[in-house]
C-alpha cells in the first residue's frame, strides 16, 4: 500500500501544521521537500499524494524563481497520474495557474490577513456544510481553473476553494495552521498589518481564540475524506 505523501514546503519553519500531524497519526509517511532549497521532488510510483503549501512566491514568477518549474512538474505528475493533490494558499494558486487560470492581486488591493468567514457555494455542502471562520494570509487570488468545481467564497475573494474531480483540491485559506503557527506569521517583519482589509493583531487573536477549534474540526474531517486513515 502506498503511504508516502510529498509535502512541498516554501519555508524552513517547523512542520507543526495539521496536515503533517494528521498524516503521521493516520499511518502515512509525510516526506518534506523544499524545492526552493534545491531538494528534488519525488515523481515515482510510490507517491500516494502531494500537498503544496503556501509561501511568499508569486506563482507566475518562474523566471525569477526557477524552482517553481520543478513544483509545476510535480503538480503535473500528480494530476496526470491520478494522485491525490492538495494545494493550500500559494499551492492552490499554483494549481489554478498551471491549469491556465489568472492569478494575482485584486484591483481593490484588499488583503485577507486574520480570521474571516468562509461560505460554502450552493451545492457544495458536501465540502462545507455551513459558514465557518478560517485563517487567512494573502493578497493574491485566483480565477477558477477550467473544469473546476467552485466550493467556497469569502466577502473579499469569491474563489476560496475548488476541486477538480475528487482527488485535486485547492484552498486559498490556511486551515492547516495552528494558533502557534499563525503566531509566527503575525511576528514576521513583513506581516501585512495596516493593509486594506487586514485585521489588527488584537482582532486576529480574539477571532482565532473563538473559532480555531471549529476550523480544526472541519479540516481534520476534510483530511480524513481526502486521505483516509491507513491504521
Amino acid at each position: 500500500m502506498k503511504r508516502r505523501i510529498v509535502l512541498v514546503r516554501h519555508s524552513d519553519e517547523s512542520a507543526d501544521d495539521r496536515v503533517f500531524a494528521y498524516l503521521q497519526q493516520s499511518g502515512y509517511e509525510p516526506v518534506l521537500r523544499r524545492a526552493y532549497a534545491g531538494e528534488v521532488l519525488d515523481v515515482d510510483e510510490d507517491v500516494a499524494g502531494g500537498v503544496v503549501y503556501g509561501g511568499m512566491y508569486n506563482v507566475y514568477d518562474t523566471s525569477l524563481h526557477p524552482f517553481l518549474l520543478n513544483e509545476y512538474r510535480f503538480i503535473d505528475f500528480c494530476m496526470s497520474s491520478d494522485i491525490l493533490l492538495l494545494g493550500i494558499c500559494q499551492g492552490a494558486q499554483q494549481i489554478a495557474w498551471h491549469r491556465g487560470a489568472h492569478v494575482g492581486p485584486p484591483v481593490s488591493g484588499v488583503h485577507e490577513f486574520g480570521c474571516y468567514p468562509l461560505y460554502p457555494t450552493e451545492g457544495a455542502e458536501d465540502f462545507l456544510s455551513e459558514p465557518i471562520h478560517v485563517t487567512q494570509s494573502h493578497w493574491h487570488g485566483f480565477e477558477l481553473p477550467e473544469g473546476a468545481r467552485h466550493l467556497a467564497s469569502s466577502a473579499s475573494f469569491p474563489n476560496q476553494a475548488f476541486c477538480i474531480g475528487d482527488k485535486i483540491y485547492g484552498l486559498q485559506f490556511h486551515p492547516e495552521v495552528t494558533p502557534t503557527g499563525f503566531r509566527r506569521v503575525q511576528d514576521r517583519p513583513t506581516a501585512n498589518y495596516g493593509k486594506p482589509g487586514a485585521q489588527t493583531r488584537e482582532e486576529q487573536d480574539r477571532l482565532i481564540s473563538l473559532h480555531d477549534a471549529a476550523q480544526a474540526s472541519w479540516f481534520n474531517g476534510f483530511l480524513r475524506k481526502l486521505f483516509p486513515p491507513l491504521i
